[in-house]
């Protein structure tokens, strides 16, 4: 059951393949954040065997707050974007949230991210799908894992069926996140990739009145379960200084912890595959 289909040029997803590590900080804050984060991560990753995308947002159009830090906008986070996919040599993801933003973002980016809030927007999957370019859907807090596949079918139904799902916990009462493992196998049967987002599945929305808070102790626990159940990427957000980030820093990953990790989550992945 399943697919394997290319990232990019040297990276395939799928079943019998090593896990596809997705990590960066939340949104893009400077030149020199971004290239600390990917250095530091694609370093890790190559020591590993693991094959590394960066992602970052130049907009994050959700924030809890007027105020919220949204990033540096689409030209100059495009720049940023391209800037280290040139320098560390490595796939970039990134979010849309608008149907007219998809065709100038895949000129740059390898991989367009639908973020979970706008899951089920049809325009927007429609205009993601046509570029060809593969198209990461994070899952609504507010859909059921097999609520997925209608909401792949409509990017499929362009051609395009480089398709990936990612599990980011569902909203449980007020200021909560919850996540059912159940998930990670329901939508893998769904027949796409499937990776988990072990930070954003920590988070409390609105949980600091202005802003998002989370726990960031539970992510590694999270991905390790994750791991266990079986899934084919990990996303992380992850931050040199995450007390301070300007975006989703108490669910972030401190950078330090990143290898250690990433090391568990190889070993539990290799496990997994041996005794399938």
């Amino acid at each position: 059951m399943g697919r394997v289909f290319a990232l990019s040029p040297d990276i395939n997803i799928g079943p019998g393949q090593v896990p596809v590590i997705i990590a960066g900080p939340c949104v893009i804050e400077s030149d020199d954040i971004c290239r600390r984060i990917a250095g530091a991560a694609l370093a890790a990753c190559q020591k590993l065997g693991l094959p590394y995308i960066f992602k970052s947002s130049f907009d994050k159009a959700n924030r809890t707050s007027i105020k919220g830090f949204r990033g540096l906008g689409m030209e100059n986070g495009l720049r940023t974007l391209a800037m280290i996919k040139r320098e560390f040599g490595c796939p970039v993801i990134t979010d849309v949230h608008a149907p007219e933003q998809c065709a100038a973002v895949a000129e740059v980016v390898d991989i367009l991210q639908i973020p979970a809030f706008l899951c089920r927007q049809t325009d927007l999957l429609l205009a993601a799908g046509s570029t060809g370019k593969p198209v990461n859907i994070k899952k609504g807090q507010f859909l059921a894992p097999e609520d997925m596949l209608p909401v792949a079918q409509k990017v499929a139904s362009t051609g395009n069926e480089r398709i990936m799902l990612t599990e980011r916990g569902a909203s449980f009462g007020y200021h909560n996140l919850v996540v059912d493992m159940r998930g990670l196998v329901i939508m893998s049967e769904l027949g796409w990739p499937v990776i988990f987002d072990a930070t954003h599945a920590v988070q409390i929305p609105g949980g600091l009145g202005t802003s998002s808070g989370g726990n960031r102790a539970f992510v590694a626990p999270l991905a390790r379960a994750a791991a266990a159940v079986g899934i084919q990427g990990l996303f992380l957000e992850t931050h040199p200084d995450p007390d301070n980030a300007r975006s989703d820093g108490p669910n972030s990953l401190p950078l330090e912890e990143l290898p250690k990790l990433l090391k568990t989550i190889k070993e539990i992945h290799g496990l997994v595959n041996q005794s399938a």
